[in-house]
């Protein structure tokens, strides 16, 4: 057995936070509208870590989930954000936790 199949084996929580981190990417809002649009544009606030987060709604950690959601740190993504994004085209780091696109604005 190698050593990576090794560490899987003894820590797979932590391989599913480094799969999550190899699929985020940076995405601009109009990618994302039609996302918004079916209602699974989530918005992540950037006192979190986005792939924690993901990490929490992937393991269903309502616990954590709900916490952050009544801090106003995760919720859906809202009409006037929608618009404010487009406007401005504004650009976001993002993870899908399916069916959710998980969304974090790049600091600029």
């Amino acid at each position: 057995m190698s050593d990576e199949e090794l560490m899987q084996q003894q820590n797979p929580d932590e391989d599913v936070r480094v799969k999550l981190n190899k699929e985020t990417g940076k995405i601009g809002w109009h990618e994302l509208e039609k996302h918004f649009a079916s209602g699974n544009v989530v918005y992540v606030s950037q006192e979190l870590d986005l792939i924690e987060v993901a990490y929490q709604v992937s393991q269903d950690n309502k616990a954590a989930v709900e916490a952050w959601v009544a801090a106003e740190q995760l919720a859906p993504a809202s009409d006037k954000q929608a618009a404010e994004w487009h406007a401005n085209n504004a650009e976001f780091w993002a993870v899908v936790v399916a069916p959710l696109v998980l969304v974090q604005l790049v600091k600029q």
